[in-house]
């Protein structure tokens, strides 16, 4: 047994990638297996009785609980645990939601056999990963796509759904035809618009506009 070692937890619905995840983790005995889940509800009550757990490796597209809402709440059950997203969505988009949402590292699976390491070593000492397969694109893209209002960055005080809502909202569409695109009820959507004028602290739709605006939700 090293000096040092690390419980990890592995979700993936894939049973496969979980297996070839164990086959490399296997090859540097200071990561230990602490449990699997196949899906974020079982990888949540996995954490809760797993309180020793300084990993998680998920992947962002797991059933019963997408992977965003996956970190948020593994954050809320354990600040100290960190989080390596392990996917195969090559999304600035995603990237960015995810490491608001408390994610330490995004790894695409196609790059995991040379990078999963350098990705875990950086994480365990307090260190950000991204995967160096979007890295180049990041560094020639990202900031300027920010810098000119191309791209939205997402407000943390907004669920996902409830950035979806306000940039329809902001382009002019009634409740009615942001339920039917989102295929939920008109009632939600009324919810959906309450929650996102509390959190702004905006007053009426003139001003949602504004800042969906100012915020790229909208050209």
């Amino acid at each position: 047994m090293p000096e040092t070692s690390y419980q990890i937890i592995l979700a993936d619905d894939h049973a496969l990638l979980r297996e070839g995840l164990k086959m490399l983790l296997g090859q540097r005995p200071e990561y230990i297996i602490a449990g699997e889940a196949n899906d974020g509800l079982e990888l949540l009550a996995l954490l809760k009785r797993n309180t020793a757990a300084d990993l998680v490796i998920l992947d962002i597209s797991m059933p019963r609980m997408r992977g965003i809402e996956a970190i948020r709440e593994i954050k809320a059950i354990n600040q100290s645990v960190k989080i390596l997203v392990l996917t195969m969505h090559k999304d600035e988009r995603l990237l960015c939601e995810a490491f608001i949402a408390g994610a330490d590292g995004y790894l695409l699976k196609e790059n995991v056999a040379k990078e999963l390491f350098s990705a875990l070593d950086a994480i365990l000492r307090g260190d950000a990963h991204i995967s160096s397969l979007m890295d180049k694109e990041l560094k020639n893209s990202w900031m300027g796509l920010f810098r000119n209002k191309r791209i939205a960055i997402p407000d943390e005080r907004l669920s996902t759904r409830e950035r979806e809502v306000l940039k329809l909202v902001a382009e002019g569409a009634s409740n009615k035809e942001i339920a039917d695109k989102l295929n939920i009820s008109a009632r939600t959507v009324d919810h959906h618009r309450a929650n996102i004028m509390e959190k702004l602290n905006l007053k009426n739709t003139a001003e949602l506009i504004r800042y969906a605006l100012s915020n790229a939700y909208i050209s």
